[in-house]
Formats: structure tokens, sequence, C-alpha cells
């Protein structure tokens, strides 16, 4: 879904989507037959929106039965090698993001045994930008600082967002994304991906589907009715 211009030149944007902290069967069924790309699972005991793998198992059949193509995305903060791996393995994950203060060294580990792995950052200031290469990650997501490690519905400077796609970096945009906004955030940033969670939720957890049809339909222009 990402159009040839993403993260260069001044064509058309088609990022991909991702709908995160996923708690209930009935939205990772909606999601995925709208069209999600992505959605996330939080395995951090400390959220709100916290799944385990017993909980998840569910919404993995749901999502998988509705959409060939999506892909299921595994948050954790500062858990150990062993356990990331271990629920990756039983879940069935197709990528892993670290949301903590986890080390590059942690980032190669998962990398070696074969996981894809996002590193987020809580972008405070260019030289949070400055340091994104030290991680060997297949993306990094881009988040407004929070005590709770996103979903805090605040934004960033997007300029910062702006200067990482320009040194190259492949750019998951999240913090404080709606539907009034993710399409402003597309044209400027041209991330590889956006990222929302409170935005299209009626409560933590609790997806409302109006809400994630908007901002699949404002993220992807194509996808806008005529």
């Amino acid at each position: 879904m990402v159009g040839p211009a993403a993260g260069g030149g001044r064509g058309v944007i088609m990022p991909l989507v991702k709908i995160c902290g996923i708690t209930r069967v009935e939205d990772a069924d909606q999601a995925a037959a709208d069209g999600a790309d992505f959605l996330g699972l939080n395995f951090w005991p400390g959220s709100k929106r916290r799944v385990t793998p017993e909980t998840a198992a569910p919404l993995v059949v749901a999502a998988r039965a509705m959409s060939a193509t999506v892909q299921l995305v595994g948050l954790f903060v500062d858990q150990s090698e062993g356990e990331i791996t271990g629920i990756a393995n039983a879940v069935g994950l197709d990528l892993v993001q670290l949301h903590g203060d986890e080390p590059p060294s942690l980032v190669a580990a998962l990398t070696t045994r074969g996981l894809r792995v996002w590193k987020a950052h809580a972008v405070m200031g260019p030289e949070d930008i400055d340091g994104l290469a030290a991680w060997p990650a297949d993306a990094h997501l881009l988040d407004a600082p929070s005590p709770g490690r996103g979903g805090s519905g605040k934004t960033f400077d997007w300029a910062l967002a702006e200067a990482a796609v320009a040194a190259g970096h492949r750019v998951v945009l999240a913090g404080g994304l709606t539907p009034a906004n993710v399409a402003e955030a597309v044209a400027r940033v041209r991330p590889y991906a956006v990222d929302v969670a409170s935005g299209v939720e009626s409560a933590p957890g609790v997806k409302d589907a109006a809400k994630v049809r908007a901002f699949l339909e404002a993220a992807r222009p194509s996808t806008r009715p005529r």
C-alpha cells in the first residue's frame, strides 16, 4: 500500500496503517476487514490495553480469518529477549515493537532470531533523530513522550519526523493521530506507515468502528469517497 514516492519525491503517498491496542475480537475482525495493514497487540503489563498470549490468540485468529495480508505486531516494553521471542512464537506475531529503553543490542539479537523489529522512540528534539541509526531496526516508530509508552493522544513536532524521513529512515509516525489530522501528517511527513490507538477509540482498548474507517480513508487518499 506504499506508493512509489514514499520516503522521497513529491507524489501521492499511500502509507501503511497500523491500528494499535486491539483488545477485542470484534475490533480485530473489523479493522482487518476495513483494510488495516497492521494490528497492534500490547503485551506490556503496564498498559491500559494489555493482552496476554491467551487473550491475544482469538484476536489473531479473527484478524487472519478476515484478511490474508494483515500483519500482527506485538508491543513490548523493556521485556527480556526470551519473553519477547516466546510470545512472538506462541502467538504467531509478524513483527515486534520495542517501546521502552531497549538497547540496540536487543534489536540485533531479535533480528538474528528472524524477527522483524520496529523500535519506538519518544521524540523530544533533534538529538533523538540523530541517534536513530544506532538501532538496526526494520523501522523507527516516532511517538510523543508519555508515561504510558504511547496511546497518550499527544502529538510531537512533525518537523522532526520530516527530518528523519529526509535522512533516509523508514518512519512509522505515531502520537496524537486522528481521522482529522492524519491526512495532513501524511502529506507533511511522508512516512512509511502511520500508527493510531486512542485516536480511534471510545475508551482505552475499545475501538470505534466509524473512527477506524474514517482514519483509514483519511490516511489513504485513493480510498476516500468521491
